[in-house]
């Protein structure tokens, strides 16, 4: 399996735009963030964690072939506006795209992008898309996808674990229920705003306190605003947690 992150930046993206912070203004390729999403290759599947705003941006630079599968972590306009770039898929692989996500994220992607699942609009062309709700662990081919629950501060959102691969981003909870589906992960991508409090993200530090108590032995902290400066860390990382950016690949 795998990983490759395409985007790591918060939902405006870093830059930040007329921002002309230290971070804004780096020449460092880390500090250039694109809005989060994941491309997970089993080699006999291709799949997304999201559609982000950047999609397209991201599929011709990390040279996506195809999309077997989409799944959705929630309906935020960063996770989601790039939807209408799976088209392009449809064309070349003439099916539609089984796309994944709990019952509340169905209901606004319905809303969000009425005419995709609306009768009409057929002029232009449309993403064709078959909406598969979660409520428990489901296969994709061979591959058991398990579903982690967690809070965006009043909403609940879904992390995603693959294996002993687990991509967690947007909250700033986890039940005891939920960190009993991450135990044992070995990788694990989670979200990590900036280093203040926020009230639907997970700090730095609170970020590196969850990865601490499940004892995970590589994590690799996403969603980064631009009040984080890649190469010079505010806080010392500890061993076996890192910063995460655009174009890193991960093989489990």
């Amino acid at each position: 399996m795998k990983i490759t992150m395409l985007g790591s930046g918060t939902s405006v993206g870093v830059p930040v735009i007329a921002c002309e912070c230290s971070v804004c203004t780096s020449e460092s390729p880390r500090n250039k963030r694109l809005r989060c999403g994941l491309h997970v290759d089993f080699g006999d599947l291709s799949i997304l964690v999201d559609t982000p705003t950047d999609l397209r941006q991201q599929a011709l630079r990390y040279s996506i072939p195809r999309v077997d599968a989409v799944l959705f972590t929630h309906a935020h306009a960063d996770h989601v506006y790039g939807l209408d770039e799976l088209r392009i898929y449809n064309y070349r692989q003439r099916q539609a795209i089984p796309c994944y996500g709990s019952p509340n994220t169905l209901q606004a992607l319905r809303k969000l992008f009425s005419y995709v699942f609306e009768k009409g609009e057929t002029g232009g062309g449309k993403p064709k898309l078959t909406l598969r709700e979660v409520d428990g662990p489901f296969s994709l081919g061979d591959h058991e996808i398990i579903p982690v629950p967690v809070m965006h501060g009043a909403l609940q959102v879904l992390g995603y674990r693959f294996g002993t691969f687990a991509y967690v981003t947007d909250c700033n909870a986890v039940s005891k229920s939920s960190l009993g589906l991450l135990r044992g992960v070995e990788v694990l991508v989670l979200g990590a705003l900036r280093y203040s409090p926020h009230p639907t993200h997970f700090t730095i530090g609170e970020a590196i306190d969850l990865s601490e108590a499940l004892g995970v032995p590589r994590t690799i902290l996403t969603h980064l605003g631009h009040e984080v400066d890649h190469d010079n860390p505010e806080i010392p990382l500890p061993s076996g947690v890192e910063f995460g950016f655009d174009g890193l690949q991960i093989e489990v």
